[in-house]
């Protein structure tokens, strides 16, 4: 049973509805420790001073920011404090849009918001207004000290809540240097083609299809050793550099492989 994070309300015009936050997803990375090997004893690290090479005790610790190589500019508790925004438990919502004005690379990490007591009614108006009227909700709200722009969607019968970068976080595509000028060009041909396959693999999105075959393969691999089994690496597969490809020939080429995989 997942445990509520953060506890709060929702607030939109005079309207107040209070509710709880739970994680909407669960990071299952295969996480490992470091030992030393001659003895599976725990590898530990300790802080050590570059200037004078000795362990510094946390008392002689601070925190800074560098503004120049070599140049720092310490920033003290107190003074992160006084800029700390303020601790409120509330998510006041600014504006409604239409959730395909926000591009995906601005969600950062998603919540569910539930309704806490005496919020159902409200909760549920606010839901079904919102699927009504196919927009989302913007607003603000402090986690951890930290103020993050939100979104609010129906989501089923619960609203989830995603944080958002603000704009200055997000890379803009002009920055990238790597892309194609306006002299690259695709043909008419190599188009209509190229939307034909992609027509042919479309398909409604169903998540249970996919799963992480790395973790599911390395798991394996972690209970076979565990077990006392020797297990043997795999040859690494050579490298083969690509060879020159017919655009248009590969396109149709994939087609009909999708047509006979879907047929299949």
């Amino acid at each position: 049973m997942p445990r509520a994070i953060w506890t709060g309300s929702i607030s939109f015009g005079l309207v107040n509805v209070p509710v709880k936050m739970y994680t909407a997803a669960r990071s299952k990375d295969v996480r490992f420790n470091q030992i030393h090997i001659t003895d599976g004893a725990r590898i530990q690290y300790r802080k050590f001073c570059s200037a004078e090479d000795r362990e510094v005790p946390s008392e002689e610790i601070a925190r800074a920011y560098e503004i120049r190589s070599g140049e720092y500019v310490v920033i003290t508790d107190e003074e992160l404090a006084a800029l700390a925004p303020e601790m409120t438990t509330g998510i006041e919502i600014e504006e409604f849009v239409d959730l395909s004005e926000i591009d995906p690379v601005y969600f950062e990490h998603s919540y569910y918001l539930v309704p806490d007591k005496g919020g159902q009614k409200a909760y549920v108006l606010l839901r079904q207004a919102m699927a009504a009227a196919n927009r989302v909700a913007l607003g603000r709200v402090v986690l951890r000290g930290k103020q993050y722009l939100t979104a609010i969607r129906p989501m089923g019968k619960a609203l989830a809540m995603a944080t958002l970068y603000y704009p200055d976080e997000v890379v803009p595509v002009e920055e990238l240097e790597e892309l194609p000028g306006e002299d690259v060009k695709a043909s008419e041909r190599e188009v209509a083609v190229a939307a034909q396959l992609v027509e042919t693999l479309s398909a409604p999105f169903d998540p249970s299809k996919y799963r992480d075959e790395y973790r599911e393969a390395l798991m394996r691999l972690i209970e076979e050793k565990a077990e006392g089994k020797t297990v043997a690496a795999p040859a690494e597969r050579p490298r083969e550099a690509p060879a020159p490809v017919d655009l248009l020939k590969a396109l149709e080429e994939s087609i009909a492989l999708a047509k006979a995989k879907r047929s299949a």
